[in-house]
């Protein structure tokens, strides 16, 4: 048996934005609290959101400070606003970081407690606030799944809560949104978005229906990321990577993740940096690793990747290719290979920290093997050479 969860209402493609105000006014909200970034409340693309609303005759009032990792702070803040302008839904408008604090927000408005008390496992016994998910990248696919990740400042750890009551009512996936979003953050996305597909298809948690759509997914990215990264005015390619981000999406909403999204939270919550050019560099690490223990997951990724798949092909063989696809693929979109490129110090890496966080990630039980302490080290070491 597989439990499958996605949105309720989904609008997928060019101009979609148009249609939102008409979906919210439908389903009677009255006043949303807007969670947005800094970035994004002084760009033109809040205008057009602002004006669908307005049209619609939607009240709102924008919380505008989520972190590029989001913190239990920024969460604190959404709630108390949220109570205080007695709003009764929340819109969330840009990528993972204003769509995890959204729903860390929805969850605390209806449960109450504070953040810490919701990491792991479904913690929540009320469905959240409902989120409207306005996504302005191609990658995380925070807008249409039950996982968010919220940074505890204290602890300097990355919370992985998986809860099915924080799963937004609309997600909207417009194209004409991410026109104008920067190479470097197109890379990290759309390579968070590969991770994504990979992690799930090689996950003993996959099935079916996950691995068909993670295996599109692998194959729209492939063709369709380098486009955008080149030219982010790009229509077509946009649209094709919002498809590829709602179809991996899917996938590892329902079938899980592994060990590279284990360890990427960790170097996002202790050195603040992109999530997925965190992933980008541990998901060939670590898939070489997996190959070890389960290579006959490879063969339906290698395929997707390109590679002409027989049975005369070993399973090996696939992921070797797998492997080596995703190096060149950094590559042509621009993601470091070392550490070292992003001003990190292999002197100052806290090695036993970082990896016994790991080693408890929400994410770490979806991995084809469990690591140990030491071959969770040896892979972080990789990140320097």
């Amino acid at each position: 048996m597989a439990t499958f969860y996605v949105p309720a209402i989904n609008l997928i493609g060019k101009g979609c934005i148009k249609e939102m105000g008409g979906y919210v006014k439908d389903l009677g909200y009255k006043k949303a609290l807007f969670v947005t970034d800094n970035f994004l409340a002084k760009s033109e693309m809040i205008d057009v959101v602002l004006a669908e609303l307005d049209r619609a005759a939607i009240d709102y009032v924008i919380y505008a400070d989520v972190d590029p990792n989001p913190t239990c702070k920024n969460v604190n803040e959404g709630v108390a606003m949220a109570q205080a302008e007695d709003c009764d839904f929340i819109i969330s408008f840009g990528g993972g970081s204003p769509q995890d604090a959204a729903s860390a927000i929805s969850i605390i408005l209806t449960n109450g407690g504070k953040p810490q008390d919701y990491e792991g496992l479904h913690k929540s016994a009320k469905a959240g606030l409902p989120v409207v998910a306005i996504n302005t990248t191609a990658g995380t696919s925070a807008e249409i799944t039950i996982n968010y990740v919220i940074t505890d400042e204290e602890r300097k750890v990355k919370m992985v809560m998986v809860d099915k009551n924080s799963l937004a009512k609309i997600s909207v996936n417009d194209p004409e949104l991410m026109l104008t979003m920067p190479k470097a953050l197109t890379a990290a996305t759309g390579m968070d978005a590969l991770t994504h597909a990979i992690e799930s298809m090689v996950t003993p948690g996959a099935y079916a229906v996950t691995e068909v759509l993670a295996a599109g997914a692998i194959e729209l990215i492939r063709e369709y990321l380098p486009k955008a990264v080149e030219n982010g005015t790009d229509l077509d390619a946009r649209d094709q990577m919002v498809n590829a981000i709602f179809l991996g999406g899917m996938a590892f909403n329902n079938a899980g993740l592994g060990y590279v999204h284990s360890m990427a939270h960790q170097l996002g919550a202790v050195y603040h940096l992109p999530h997925g050019v965190c992933c980008a560099m541990l998901l060939p690490i670590v898939e070489a690793e997996n190959a070890k223990f389960a290579p006959e997951r490879f063969r339906k990724v290698a395929k997707a990747l390109g590679m002409a798949v027989t049975d005369e092909v070993s399973d090996q063989a696939c992921a070797d290719y797998t492997v080596e696809e995703i190096k060149r693929l950094s590559k042509v979109v621009g993601i470091p290979t070392s550490l070292n490129e992003l001003g990190i110090k292999e002197e100052e890496f806290d090695y036993d920290y970082l990896s016994k966080n790991a080693m408890i990630d929400a994410c770490a039980p979806g991995n084809p093997f469990t690591p140990t302490l030491e071959e969770t080290i040896a892979m972080y070491k990789k990140l320097f050479q």
